[in-house]
């Protein structure tokens, strides 16, 4: 019995996957016919990177994605290591006031953070799309808690060989995050690989968009060729899935050590 829900949950799961993919080759007569298409075509993929300048979507997308994922990991991870093992004034404080920023969504923040961008001189530029998006307080809880499960006997071995912070974060605590920081990896590319909101707002030059703005502008004003907006889903899933296939065996890893005493 347990079996049968499982092969009726993944198929419930994967049928919208399926008819994207078969939707992307269909032609534009039949994308929405019941069935097999009678044959498929590679017209919509054709036209979606040659006619669209979907390359340069794609490859926005990539700079923002991978920009923000190693800065996010690179000062998460300090803020994460500080804040679980120094001793500071005010640090739960701090602690406490950025988590709580987590019970605030995008929308509620959306103007103030353009203002902020607008001052700096970031509007319509890779840096308006990539600094906003590095900080974030679910990556700084997760590793925090993470390195508060590392046993501490071997920092403390580190000290005695005369290892300062610094080398100690470096060569004692980053070599033993690598399962966490993989995980968070995965999650942070996926996650701005996927932004649509910021981007929208903070970009006006066409060169600019990112591949979730690329794809809404497939759409049409008073209609819409959706084999052609198919196509472009279907080649915009691709990375995600290429980095969650990569990234997997790592986020298996970090729920194996997330209870490590």
């Amino acid at each position: 019995m347990r079996s049968v829900l499982a092969w009726v949950s993944a198929l419930v799961t994967m049928f919208p996957i399926l008819w994207l993919v078969l939707g992307a080759f269909k032609p534009a007569g039949a994308t929405f016919a019941v069935g097999l298409p009678s044959s498929l075509t590679l017209e919509n993929i054709r036209y979606v990177l040659t006619e669209v300048p979907f390359p340069q979507y794609l490859l926005n997308s990539a700079i923002v994605s991978v920009a923000v994922t190693v800065a996010a990991l690179l000062f998460h991870s300090m803020a994460a290591y500080a804040l679980a093992r120094l001793r500071f004034p005010g640090r739960d404080l701090s602690f406490t006031l950025m988590l709580s920023t987590m019970l605030v969504s995008m929308p509620v923040i959306l103007v103030p953070l353009f203002l902020i961008v607008k001052q700096l001189g970031l509007v319509d530029s890779f840096g308006g799309l990539i600094l906003p998006a590095i900080f974030n307080a679910f990556g700084i809880f997760l590793l925090r808690q993470y390195y508060l499960n590392i046993p501490k006997e071997l920092e403390e071995a580190a000290e005695l060989d005369g290892c300062g912070y610094p080398r100690l974060y470096w060569n004692v605590v980053l070599p033993l995050s690598r399962p966490i920081l993989a995980s968070l990896a995965v999650l942070f590319f996926l996650a701005n690989w996927n932004s649509f909101l910021w981007p929208l707002t903070i970009t006006r030059t066409p060169s600019l968009d990112v591949i979730q703005l690329g794809i809404s502008g497939l759409q049409g004003q008073y209609s819409s060729s959706w084999n052609i907006i198919l196509a472009g889903s279907v080649l915009a899933a691709i990375p995600t899935i290429v980095v969650f296939l990569v990234g997997q065996r790592w986020l298996i890893d970090s729920l194996k050590t997330s209870g490590m005493k």
